[in-house]
């Protein structure tokens, strides 16, 4: 379930509060994951020229009808939540998915028929757990950002050495900077480099295996692991601020209590 706005309940009518408790519902945000999963399935059928032949005006009605109803909850939101509503990243994620649904996928905006899958997407801002790994991948970032950086002078480097090495004995390879650059990516995704590109290199070059086995060490190994460990701490790190706004919930109501069993208290004292 998508994280609702918060919703000054002094500013608004008891009728829009009550809607908003409704639309952020648990019933009804799992009849919307329902209604994804079969526009899912839809969108793929609608692939299939045979299935279209047959059933092709039924998939599309129950297009529209899914895409009529995913756009009345937007509305509704709009409505319960007012502007607040575009304070939510999600709820921003949903309404531009929504609203490219709607512009006719005709002439220039052909692509846009293709873009109706991102309907699909919508899974992200429905399902808590999806959420949460969005949410982890988006506050590394900035971590990933700076080892992508050390990943990139790390191919510059080793590219460069390449190039001035092996050009004249490999020019395929090692012609120039960027046939550099593509062979050391495919060296660090390990695909068909050894029997591609470094046993053929070593029957010229037999102490070639001191440039190959370092940069895999750092590109392939030790960056990898680098992202994996950035994205791992991101995710305890959210989990962390998830369980203290719990416990500081938790301390607001028990203090509540603890007000209100003083109040009874004096009162009967008094």
């Amino acid at each position: 379930m998508p994280p609702r706005p918060e919703v000054d309940t002094t500013a608004f009518a008891p009728w829009r509060v009550r809607l908003g408790d409704w639309v952020e519902g648990v019933r009804f945000s799992r009849f919307i994951i329902t209604l994804i999963i079969v526009n899912a399935v839809i969108l793929g059928l609608e692939t299939s020229p045979a299935v279209m032949e047959h059933v092709g005006g039924l998939l599309l009605a129950a297009n529209a009808l899914i895409l009529g109803v995913f756009v009345v909850e937007i509305l509704l939101k709009l409505i319960a939540f007012g502007p607040r509503f575009f304070r939510s990243g999600w709820n921003l994620f949903d309404f531009f998915v929504v609203g490219i649904s709607l512009v006719p996928a005709a002439g220039p905006f052909e692509i846009l028929r293709a873009l109706r899958v991102l309907r699909v997407l919508r899974l992200l801002s429905q399902i808590p757990r999806l959420r949460a790994i969005i949410e982890s991948i988006m506050r590394s970032l900035p971590g990933i950002g700076w080892t992508a950086l050390l990943l990139v002078l790390v191919f510059y480097v080793f590219a460069v050495m390449g190039t001035m090495l092996f050009r004249d004995s490999f020019p395929e390879y090692w012609g120039n900077l960027g046939a550099s650059l593509f062979s050391l990516f495919q060296i660090m995704t390990l695909e068909s480099w050894s029997s591609g590109i470094a046993r053929p290199m070593l029957e010229a070059y037999p102490w070639v295996w001191v440039y190959f086995v370092p940069f895999i060490l750092i590109s392939s190994f030790m960056v990898l692991n680098l992202f994996i460990a950035i994205i791992v701490t991101a995710t305890q790190s959210i989990h962390a601020d998830e369980e203290e706004l719990a416990r500081q919930e938790v301390m607001g109501q028990l203090k509540e209590i603890n007000d209100r069993l003083k109040r009874i208290e004096d009162g009967k004292s008094g």
